[in-house]
């Protein structure tokens, strides 16, 4: 048996969930196996392997699933939209890994389901591609996200624009529970069932929280917490989700579903590459903002549960959205202040630092995540400046920064290579760049040829290393290369 299944979400009242099997495909073909991911859940890897086309694609039920689409709703750009649900995904069920922790299996593209809305259930190879490609990244980027355990070609067309090649992507999750499956319940008028979701939260992801005083309010506060780190890490490598929907956040605090996600080249908050965010409502800068928007929805969901007393629960629920942004300015300076070397403890001045160096990359036009990855050269020597101010549009334009910067630096005692290999630890030499990314799926889509989308992979799994031999990964991209809009491809 590849699989031990204990499968909590499906023992859940009928409402939580609609039982629905995979339908199977023509002619499967598995593209990429997770064997590191699937030791660590401790999976049979070697029958993974060997059968994993049958498996992955849904064609071969797994002996102990119990194949299911959850139930949720959502705020989709700020539309609120009562009933979602899995439409293209179905949860193949649970299994405790080797560390004990509980984590979900789900195939996306294997059928149509009851949420699907007279859509086809099915996934275009480009969209599973890319999710393989950027949670992995986020993965070897440390930053808290589901995962990429196989993707599967299906050997039958998908039809959307165009006719296209179709896979089935199997995603490993801490679980699938979202913001939206608490507004499911909260527009019904459904009380009980928000209590029963709000109590299975807590028993998986925040079993600390039994016994205090008000739990629900303390799951609110948890995963504000959580929210707020996450989206201070994606500032950090300069990730845009692109639809920060309500059924797009996790009450676990990864990162979830990469449809137009994209990373940021050039230094802008108000960079958006995402075509269905036409008015930028989820760009770079407005992230932080988004995820205290949605943690009000999560508090407007839970108001029944938090206090008998409407009025307490209402003043609760305000203080508890109230401080999502300060955790996020702790989370946030804790990452910036790590980027840039400038240790724990801080001085007047530090983020008049950080605010001029921001200032200069935007007015310059600098390249966000090579320009933290010279800093980090020009913290051992000056000899590395010539390289920073490349990047430039005017390259003295940060020479007086660079005397202040230093001048600070040199009020602790590290010792400058010290200093520069912690740098390098938090800021990547290599990120999925967009360009690549794109130049990966056109040539698996468009010739069949998977060898860029691999050599992606392997690149992307060492963020942190110097790799000569892959230099040209780390480039921003040239003139005529740069990727304006990036599809959700659903």
């Amino acid at each position: 048996m590849p699989l031990s299944f204990d499968n909590s979400y499906a023992r859940l009242p009928d409402i939580f969930f609609a039982p629905v099997d995979p339908t199977p495909v023509e002619a499967p073909r598995l593209i990429r196996f997770n064997r590191a991911l699937a030791e660590e859940l401790g999976l049979d890897a070697d029958m993974l392997e060997r059968h994993g086309a049958g498996y992955f694609s849904g064609n071969v039920p797994l002996p102990g699933s119990l194949p299911l689409a959850m139930a949720y709703a959502g705020h989709q750009f700020g539309q609120f939209v009562p009933r979602l649900g899995d439409g293209r995904a179905i949860l193949i069920g649970e299994v405790i890994d080797r560390a004990g922790k509980r984590r979900d299996i789900q195939l996306k593209g294997a059928g149509p389901t009851p949420y699907s809305r007279r859509g086809d259930g099915r996934a275009a190879l480009g969209p599973v591609l890319r999710e393989y490609i950027v949670s992995e990244a986020m993965h070897a980027l440390g930053i808290p996200t589901t995962r990429a355990l196989a993707a599967v070609s299906t050997g039958q067309p998908v039809y959307r624009d165009r006719v296209l090649p179709g896979a089935v992507f199997t995603r490993v999750a801490a679980s699938h529970i979202r913001v939206g499956t608490f507004q499911f319940f909260a527009a019904r008028g459904e009380t009980d069932n928000i209590r029963i979701l709000a109590d299975h939260v807590i028993d998986r992801h925040y079993p600390d929280l039994k016994g205090t005083e008000k739990p629900y309010l303390a799951l609110l506060d948890a995963v504000a917490e959580r929210q707020a780190h996450l989206i201070a890490r994606w500032l950090g490598v300069g990730f845009i989700h692109g639809v920060m929907n309500t059924d797009n956040m996790t009450i676990s605090g990864e990162t979830i579903d990469f449809g137009p996600c994209a990373f940021m080249d050039r230094y802008d908050p108000r960079t958006v590459y995402s075509s269905i965010d036409q008015h930028g409502r989820y760009a770079f800068g407005n992230q932080p903002m988004i995820g205290q928007w949605n943690i009000a929805r999560l508090a407007e969901a839970l108001l029944p549960i938090l206090d008998a007393d409407e009025d307490k629960a209402v003043e609760a629920a305000n203080a508890a959205v109230a401080r999502f942004m300060d955790r996020f300015q702790a989370h946030w300076k804790t990452v910036i202040r790590a980027k840039l070397g400038l240790g724990e403890d801080e001085l007047e001045g530090d983020q008049e630092l950080i605010r001029d160096l921001l200032v200069t990359l935007y007015e310059q036009k600098a390249d966000y995540t090579l320009t933290f990855r010279r800093l980090a050269d020009a913290a051992e020597s000056s000899e590395a400046d010539a390289a920073l101010g490349a990047l430039l549009e005017t390259p003295g334009a940060l020479t007086p920064w660079l005397a202040a910067w230093r001048e600070r630096l040199s009020q602790d005692a590290t010792a400058p290579e010290t200093r520069a290999a912690a740098m390098r630890k938090v800021n990547p030499a290599f990120i999925p760049r967009n360009h690549k990314v794109e130049e990966a799926l056109n040539a698996a889509i468009d010739d069949g040829d998977f060898s860029l989308f691999e050599a992606l992979n392997d690149v992307l799994s060492r963020p942190y290393e110097e790799q000569p031999a892959f230099a040209a990964y780390a480039q921003p991209p040239k003139p005529g290369e740069e990727i304006t809009a990036t599809f959700c491809g659903t």
